[in-house]
């Protein structure tokens, strides 16, 4: 198992040309095919669209605004992936999350900005980590905001023994495999080290060279504690399954997931 391609989500702010070096570097090291994908809602006032023009000439330059905004998204995609001889680019006057879990079928891992508002990305160009994970079914790299550069040589696996981290682990065995160590942290009062000793022994299979590692937990939070456990491994990865449920579309996470999506210094490979 490899990753053949592999998409990355852009948008206006000021960490996408980042986030899409960082993608097109992963990309080349699998030899992956990297598609860059692009939705932007037009900001018309509220109650109009694009079949509805009482404005005239104001509506299509809203409309216009939003090509613009896609076409800027494009030349930074195109800038940024300039070493990748095998790149594809994707957008549409779309919302940006729908249109990227529609085109999330032709990829194996989609790369996401876990930007905040001081990125700078327009409302209607915004892919909040959250939507994107509870809807695409593929796995997600959460990338920080600015970081370029992921090594992924030492990895840590945050363990609980769920079917979104049982997922997580085959979802991220490319780079496991390719990993010089990965660690297989389990955050928990209990002493018990048979399920993480079963994972070590089930990624040694897999020509994965892992340990095992109970650890209690320290801190505020199991996030905390998990980050802390990457930080001492050296490692700029973790890989660990995405709690959540929904309600009317709003989406609602456990502690571990909020708290790595909303504070990790470091990359995190979520599955849901």
């Amino acid at each position: 198992m490899s990753y053949a391609s592999l998409m990355v989500a852009v948008d206006d702010g000021r960490h996408a040309a980042a986030r899409v070096r960082l993608a097109a570097e992963l990309a080349q090291r699998f030899g992956a095919r990297l598609i860059g994908a692009a939705g932007c809602l037009p900001e018309y006032p509220q109650g109009f669209g694009e079949s509805i023009v009482p404005a005239g000439m104001a509506i299509e330059e809203i409309r216009q605004a939003a090509l613009d905004r896609l076409a800027g998204a494009e030349r930074v995609f195109r800038q940024a992936s300039c070493l990748n001889d095998r790149v594809a680019w994707r957008s549409d006057l779309a919302a940006p999350v729908p249109f990227l879990e529609q085109q999330s079928r032709a990829a194996d891992l989609v790369v996401v900005g876990r930007d905040g508002k001081e990125a700078g990305v327009s409302p209607g160009m915004a892919v909040p980590v959250g939507d994107v994970l509870m809807g695409l079914g593929r796995p997600v790299l959460a990338v920080p905001p600015g970081l370029e550069h992921l090594a992924a040589r030492r990895i840590v696996v945050g363990w609980k023994n769920t079917l979104q981290t049982r997922r997580a682990l085959s979802d991220a065995l490319p780079l496991l495999r390719r990993a010089d160590a990965v660690q297989v942290v389990q955050v928990a009062e209990t002493r018990d080290r048979s399920e993480i000793e079963d994972v070590a022994g089930y990624l040694a299979l897999h020509d994965v060279p892992a340990t095992a590692e109970a650890m209690a937990p320290a801190g505020w939070s199991v996030a905390e504690t998990l980050e802390g456990a990457a930080g001492a491994f050296g490692a700029d990865l973790i890989v660990t399954g995405a709690y959540g449920y929904s309600r009317l579309r709003e989406w609602f996470f456990g502690g571990v997931t909020r708290d790595l999506l909303a504070r990790a210094t470091v990359c995190c490979l979520l599955s849901h």
